[in-house]
């Protein structure tokens, strides 16, 4: 048998190497230490102040923990966007009126206008307004003539941008309307309270009742239909009128002509529109027939 010359030479030999003051010395240090970790934690104490030290020298957010939770933050964020988006969608398609438009569209959305739509809100409005927004010959041509691939509609602070698009991505026309223009387009039939005769467009150009329509039913049959181009307005009131004034200014090839209503709650004001040339011939009539 050979013996291995780092071998103790009896079981004596073997105590005095195990017990030695180097490998007591050891264990005493090792137990300590394990002990005092689990009494003191100071480890974990130990890392935490090295953690806090050099906290400002990391990365604000972790590359791993949170990369799950920037991920689920991303996908709420963007089913927003859509949801938002298919809310507008459903805004513009539901407008009955430019006023539903306008209220549907908010400030640096875009949403896709159809065709058809801008045709039915065109048609609701009356004649002499729909100038207000684009000629009617104009908008045939868009329409039913041009390249007109799509119609855009963007929302900007206090109204909406209406772009029309050819098959090239260029803008063919433009139309901004503010929600004040709206509202003017869409409620100038609507009576205002007062009288002919505190505006001062009317002033010199206001008429009794009687002699304005016996002066207007001398006039050629083919004129008298351009002369109340929108005759519903004036029907849906239930007072008498008294006094009919014509505006001293033409706009867009009509006339302002103000009926003043008398009611029980008062008077009131209902403006309509006539052709200007139309307008201009019963004007002469009138102070014809009043020298």
């Amino acid at each position: 048998m050979i013996r291995q010359w780092y071998e103790p030479l009896n079981f004596s030999e073997w105590l005095r190497r195990t017990f030695s003051f180097l490998n007591i010395a050891v264990f005493i240090i090792t137990a300590t230490f394990i002990f005092s970790e689990f009494r003191f934690d100071w480890v974990e104490n130990l890392v935490g102040s090295y953690l806090t030290s050099t906290n400002e020298f990391r990365p604000e957010t972790g590359a791993i923990w949170e990369t799950g939770k920037q991920t689920s933050n991303a996908d709420e964020y963007l089913n927003k966007i859509i949801n938002k988006k298919e809310d507008t969608r459903q805004n513009v398609y539901q407008a009955s009126t430019f006023s539903d438009l306008a209220s549907g569209v908010s400030p640096g959305e875009w949403v896709t206008l159809e065709k058809q739509q801008f045709k039915t809100l065109y048609l609701t409005l009356e004649k002499s307004t729909a100038l207000k927004i684009i000629e009617p010959a104009q908008l045939v041509w868009l329409l039913n003539g041009s390249s007109l691939d799509r119609i855009f509609c963007e929302g900007i602070t206090g109204g909406i941008k209406i772009y029309f698009i050819d098959s090239e991505n260029r803008v063919i026309k433009q139309i901004d309307l503010r929600k004040e223009d709206i509202l003017e387009i869409e409620n100038g039939d609507k009576p205002v309270p007062g009288e002919l005769a505190d505006m001062e467009g009317f002033l010199g150009r206001i008429y009794p009742a009687p002699f304005f329509f016996d002066t207007l039913f001398k006039l050629p049959a083919d004129i008298i239909p351009d002369l109340i181009v929108n005759p519903k307005a004036l029907l849906k009131q239930e007072g008498k009128i008294i006094n009919i004034g014509i505006w001293n200014e033409s706009e867009n090839g009509y006339i302002k002509l103000g009926f003043e209503f008398e009611e029980a709650g008062g008077k009131q004001v209902v403006f309509i529109k006539g052709r200007e040339w139309a307008v201009w011939q019963l004007s002469l009539n009138l102070r014809g027939a009043g020298n």
